[in-house]
């Protein structure tokens, strides 16, 4: 059929539009191009035989005016701007309660930046969007073929520049503060169908500022949303396209951007060709689904008879998993820039369209959410041939036709201002009928400001604010949320049990017997008997593994804890699996049960290029506790052996001391013998320690806890090492061969040194009070002392000498010294001591009096005490020696049968009585006599 009829409709539009840009311009130069070319991409996009249908993203009209469409024309293949490897997830969204994202997802990365890993693209969808609508058609329909047609995830991440980060979550100037609901997709590159925004900065404010709006969504809300809810097919479609083709038009020429848009257009059309040519399909019978930006498009490849020059690159080798995890309208907002707001205004709008245009809305049998239907669809009237379609001129008299002015729905206002001061009262405001007549009239007055015959929902939130909020917040919530509440709230999907991933499902399956609804948002409390239950420790397994995998929040322990060699008795759980179900279904995309996952992730943390000794022992330990398998411990424990051999530094000294001693202690009570890495690893820290001890001594950047852990390492597994094999001497040359010069270095060899014999007790306490007495040195006394506290790790012995020189610096250091020390001596037992310091309050317990009364007279046991020989019996070899041993037989009978002594009691009756054993050894009962005397 001939076109001539067509021409003079449009013909007429280009015509004012010439004369517009004549008088606007001073001349047809560039505005002319741009308005006359507006009309050409409509003209083109309407001429196309098959049909295209501009959207855009989470818009009720164009919800509204796909589901009018779908029942008027029934075609038989609906094309559609979605990433075409996530269409086998789409039935599955019949399982799940919108809103939720289909998501693609790959942890391991081939042909990428390691640094872009994880992947992770998502496309929201709506009850209240266009596309929802479509693919609720094209599954529910028999003899319907749904074909997504945009590119690929892996093509998402191949077209971005190479060595530049894939674009994240949009930042816009609208997007709403990042809370928990809107943190539901995470790091993930949206992809959207109709992205229809301004790219021209300077358009935007334009339109902003004419327009009396904050933000964009109020702009598409007062002048695209309300004037094309009620319009007709034709009237819709070519305003789509125009705007699509302006915002085109006027966007910067960013060839980044421009190249990424125009490839997705032939990507596009020719996936639509190829699948024509191979199925046969009549394009009349078919619908191509997109933004509307990308129907106004110019590329050569547009439309059936497009040329065929484009070359689709083929997917990389990255392993996608796919997936759908719950969005939220929160979550939508700050995933493309969005107001605060706007997607549940948009959800509120639908529902009136619906209302008002009886438009019965596609929906997916056994949609989670939603209501059924009352009746079963009517066949619609058979469709209008092609041939008799026209594209015929709607937008002249759209364009010259007047704002349509809603009049005021006084009821609708009232109950809205009735409503919100009801929210407000149960959120802590003092407010009263007063000020819902105050927001009543506000709202009315912002409209009319505003150009605006009927309040509109952003309206009566700024008049609300206004009214109500003042100048403080109550409570958790401002009166902005408390709008957004009342428009419909921040709606958070859900996944159903059959659309999870099966490591989802099987958490689900082995938390069962919790008898708790996990599925649900919120905090559910798990209380675990496993002494009267003991099938709930399978449970607490699983717990303590998504506690390990999971963020915190997610599983959270109240009462117990795991410990090597410990079994649990009785625990107590918040958990809340509901809301963070994205987590544990990314989860599924790392295998298909938690224990292959938490081994993954402890395979790859053991061998990834960080990875150090102390992070291998961690690893080791974990396998243990959640896994219980000695086969993986054994070979992380290899593991770590090979990484402690390679490093060179000490700063995992402490962690690896504290670990390797924590699992020595599981297996010398769990095991009959060491494992042999165990073993090759004592042998080998002992020689690799002993190696980097002198060095260590003198370097700057060794703290003195790091050089303590290494000295305890080498005392506490001396033992061990020595029956390995390892020689003594090695220890011995390497502290004789350190020489450090700061002070709490130096405190810490002379610890060493008095722990192998080097220097005595007697010494090492002459020196410290030569330290106290002299001037030139009793201002870095304090640093020895921070020395003596770590050298309580390797040499926990000298705790009472510890108690001493600190009890004596207390009591003769001058208050100028040691008031500014003192700061530095608590953060440092805080921060480095804290395990240190109960062998410090032990010590002091023991030596210090227990009672107030008892200080007087107290005299420290290191100063000397007034020697009285009638009181104290001197030591002899008479029978009279070891008064307290004779007062005492049996403790003296057991400590001879330990020493190997034979003797037999023996007393006199002129004598004081005593013991011969006694008399024959008195070097040991003076020693025992002390040590009981605590002298």
């Amino acid at each position: 059929m001939s076109t001539a009829p067509e021409e003079p409709a449009f013909h007429a539009l280009r015509t004012q539009l010439e004369e517009a840009a004549s008088v606007f311009a001073d001349g047809p130069d560039a505005l002319e191009g741009i308005l006359l070319g507006m009309v050409d991409d409509v003209d083109r996009a309407v001429r196309e035989p098959l049909e295209i249908f501009p959207v855009c993203h989470h818009s009720p009209a164009s919800a509204i005016a796909m589901a009018r469409r779908l029942r008027e024309k029934q075609p038989k293949v609906v094309y559609l701007e979605l990433c075409e490897d996530m269409a086998p997830l789409l039935p599955e969204l019949r399982n799940c309660r919108l809103p939720v994202a289909v998501q693609a997802f790959a942890s391991e990365v081939a042909g990428f930046p390691a640094e872009w890993a994880p992947l992770s693209v998502v496309a929201p969808i709506t009850e209240a969007s266009a596309e929802y609508q479509a693919i609720a058609y094209a599954l529910d329909t028999p003899g319907v073929e749904l074909v997504l047609v945009d590119r690929s995830s892996d093509h998402v991440f191949q077209w971005q520049t190479h060595g530049t980060a894939p674009a994240g979550p949009a930042a816009g100037p609208d997007a709403p503060p990042a809370e928990e609901e809107a943190a539901l997709h995470g790091d993930a590159v949206g992809v959207e169908i109709g992205d229809l925004r301004p790219r021209f900065a300077e358009l935007e404010e334009h339109l902003l500022h004419h327009g009396r709006v904050r933000h964009w969504s109020e702009w598409w809300h007062q002048y695209v949303e309300l004037p094309l809810g009620d319009s007709d097919h034709d009237t819709y479609r070519q305003v789509m396209l125009l705007i699509g083709s302006l915002f085109r038009r006027l966007a910067p020429g960013d060839p980044e951007r421009v190249g990424t848009d125009e490839d997705r257009e032939r990507y596009m059309w020719t996936r639509m060709r190829e699948h024509l040519a191979a199925s046969g399909a009549d394009p009349a019978d078919c619908l191509y689904v997109c933004g509307a930006f990308h129907a106004a498009s110019r590329v050569a490849e547009f439309g059936v008879h497009g040329a065929d020059t484009f070359e689709i690159s083929p997917p990389g080798a990255s392993t996608w998993q796919h997936g759908l995890i719950p969005s939220s309208h929160a979550a939508i907002e700050a995933q493309f820039g969005l107001a605060s707001g706007s997607v549940s205004i948009a959800a509120a709008q639908w529902a009136k369209n619906v209302k008002r245009a009886k438009v019965r809305p596609f929906r997916l049998a056994g949609q989670a959410g939603t209501k059924k239907a009352s009746k079963p669809d009517r066949p619609a009237a058979p469709p209008v041939p092609p041939a008799a379609e026209s594209p015929s001129d709607r937008l002249t008299g759209f364009l010259r036709r007047p704002p349509v002015l809603d009049h005021l729905d006084e009821s609708e206002l009232l109950g809205w201002s009735v409503e919100i001061v009801r929210a407000a009262r149960r959120n802590g405001y003092l407010a009263s009928t007063a000020d819902a007549i105050a927001v009543f009239e506000t709202s009315i007055l912002l409209a009319g400001m505003r150009d605006r015959a009927r309040p509109t929902p952003y309206d009566f939130q700024d008049a609300a604010i206004t009214c109500i909020e003042k100048d403080a917040v109550p409570g958790r919530r401002d009166v902005r949320r408390l709008v957004e509440i009342m428009m419909g709230g921040d709606r958070v999907g859900q996944v159903g049990y059959d659309a999870l991933p099966p490591l989802a499902r099987d958490v689900h399956d082995r938390l069962a017997p919790l008898d708790l609804k996990l599925q649900q948002r919120g905090v559910k409390r798990a209380l675990l008997d496993m002494a009267s239950r003991p099938e709930l420790e399978r449970c607490s397994d699983v717990l303590w593994m998504l506690r390990r995998l999971l963020p915190q929040n997610a599983a959270r322990p109240i009462m117990g804890e795991r410990k090597l060699g410990e079994r649990p008795i009785q625990e107590s759980w918040d958990l809340a699996l509901g809301t963070h179900q994205r987590a544990l279904i990314e989860l599924g995309y790392e295998g298909v049960s938690i224990e292959q996952v938490l081994e993954q992730r402890l395979r790859r943390t053991v061998y990834g290029p960080h990875a150090t000794a102390a992070t291998a022992l961690q690893a080791v330990e974990e396998a243990t506790l959640y896994l219980r398998s000695r086969r993986l411990a054994d070979e992380l424990g290899t593991r770590a052996l090979e990484i402690l051999t390679t490093e060179r530094g000490v700063d995992g000294a402490p962690e690896v001391l504290r670990r390797i001693r924590r699992l020595l202690a599981y297996y010398r009570t769990a095991e009959p013998v060491l494992p042999p890495w165990v073993e090759s690893f004592v042998k080998a820290g002992y020689a690799h320690y002993c190696t980097l001890l002198p060095t260590a001594f003198t370097d700057e950047d060794a703290t003195v806890r790091q050089v303590a852990a290494m000295l305890g390492f080498l005392f506490s597994m001396e033992n061990l090492a020595l029956s390995l094999g390892c020689d003594r001497t090695q220890l011995e040359l390497a502290v004789a061969q350190a020489h450090p010069q700061e002070p709490s270095k130096v405190a810490l060899l002379w610890a060493a040194q008095t722990h192998l014999g080097q220097l005595s007790r007697a010494s090492l306490g002459t020196r410290c009070e030569d330290m106290l007495g002299n001037p030139l040195v009793v201002s870095a006394y304090p640093r020895y002392l921070s020395g003596f506290l770590h050298a309580l790790e390797p040499v926990p012995q000298l705790s009472d000498f510890v108690v001493e020189r600190v009890s004596s610096a207390f009591a003769r250091l001058p208050d100028p010294v040691l008031l500014p020390w003192l700061p530095t001596l608590i953060s440092t037992l805080r921060a480095d001591g804290a395990e240190l310091a109960p062998l410090l309050i032990r010590e002091a317990g023991r030596i210090f009096p227990g009672r107030l009364s008892a200080l007087d007279e107290w005299v420290p046991p290191w100063l000397d005490q007034p020697a009285d020989e009638a009181v104290r019996p001197a030591p002899s070899t008479g029978t009279g020696t070891g008064v307290l041993l004779a007062a005492h037989p049996t403790a003296c009978d057991a400590v001879a049968a330990l020493l190997g002594c034979d003797g037999v009691w023996e007393t006199s009756g002129s004598a004081a009585p005593g013991a011969v054993l006694t008399g024959r050894h008195p070097a040991t009962a003076e020693a025992l006599e002390a040590l009981l005397t605590g002298r």
